[in-house]
């Protein structure tokens, strides 16, 4: 009874019974077709051929659940003992719906291989643990047919995933990374690189105190980043415009508005003014020329015509703070 409620309520695996063994075989792979099929469900607007391919994936797990009921029906009657994988311990665990619905589609294969690979692990090592030649015989044949999985997910998805569908399903995921990732967080470094020159420059000029300068940029820097946060997560949930996750997009755009401004104000950390304000000037040229890079990358600006614009607004920027300070 101790051990009992130190495990949580859990039995140990080598106590089961061959029954139970078998019944909770038969739990583990309906629970396993259910998940096949939210996957599916999760991705058939974006990735219809990938959810085809779990949708296949479920039939499986059925096919094996259907086959293991005969054998229990055989063995031990028509009455399957209720235990599941949460009642055993050791057990491999899967997440819940709620805890796999933002997963991507790489994180969902991923999660599908170590599913895979987890149910043979357990299966194999529980086989090698039992001197029942039936429980051994019954936990190597699920053991063989789990590490079958594998190959029949490979063997799915040639089928369902064309060479011509495999290239819009990236297409698709490259142009959802850059709805949720790249364009608020550009967006924020540009904001933040830019619209905080005039601030810290006009500070530094103005006291040439390079303590008070950096927390003028400091702060501008981190009000910046809140405001541009908050700002790109409140205005649009996502669900019409498909630009995914307000908070992914609110951290990104607030992070990166932070770190624009940051780049060019902790550089006045050092005491002497001259280093640091062109230790400055020379992190405010990397920080344009590295928006110009990313809006050539991913959003197919013109390299020049993109470093033409922010150069030029940049440099605009910067005059205005030091003939702001020096005024």
């Amino acid at each position: 009874m101790f051990s009992l409620s130190l495990s949580g309520g859990k039995r140990p695996f080598d106590e089961l019974s061959e029954q139970e063994i078998l019944a909770l075989a038969i739990s583990s792979e309906e629970d396993d077709a259910r998940i096949y099929l939210a996957y599916a469900d999760q991705l058939r607007e974006a990735y219809p051929h990938s959810a085809k391919v779990f949708e296949d994936m479920a039939e499986v797990e059925h096919t094996h659940r259907n086959m293991l009921i005969e054998m229990h029906r055989d063995r031990f009657g028509e009455r399957i003992p209720l235990i599941r994988r949460e009642h055993v311990r050791g057990f491999y665990d899967r997440k819940p719906d709620w805890l796999r619905k933002n997963l991507t589609l790489d994180q969902i294969r991923e999660e599908t291989m170590q599913m895979e690979e987890g149910a043979y692990r357990f299966y194999h090592e529980a086989a090698q643990h039992t001197s029942d030649a039936g429980i051994r015989k019954l936990l190597g044949d699920l053991a063989m047919a789990e590490q079958g999985h594998e190959e029949i997910a490979t063997m799915l998805g040639d089928r369902h995933l064309p060479e011509d569908a495999r290239a819009t399903e990236e297409e698709t995921k490259k142009r959802q990374f850059i709805l949720t990732y790249v364009q608020p967080g550009l967006a924020g470094l540009m904001d933040g690189s830019v619209s905080t020159l005039a601030p810290i420059f006009a500070a530094a000029f103005a006291t040439g105190d390079t303590w008070s300068t950096f927390l003028i940029g400091l702060s501008a820097s981190v009000g910046a980043g809140i405001s541009m946060g908050f700002t790109e997560a409140a205005h649009d949930d996502g669900k019409l415009s498909g630009r995914g996750s307000p908070l992914k997009r609110g951290l990104a755009s607030g992070i990166m508005t932070t770190v624009g401004g940051l780049g060019h104000a902790l550089p006045y950390l050092i005491p002497h003014f001259w280093t640091a304000t062109i230790t400055a000037a020379v992190i405010v040229f990397f920080e344009l020329w590295a928006i110009a890079f990313i809006q050539n990358r991913y959003m197919e600006t013109p390299f020049w015509r993109a470093a033409m614009q922010v150069v030029l607004g940049g440099s605009l920027v910067l005059a205005a703070g030091v003939l702001i300070g020096h005024g």
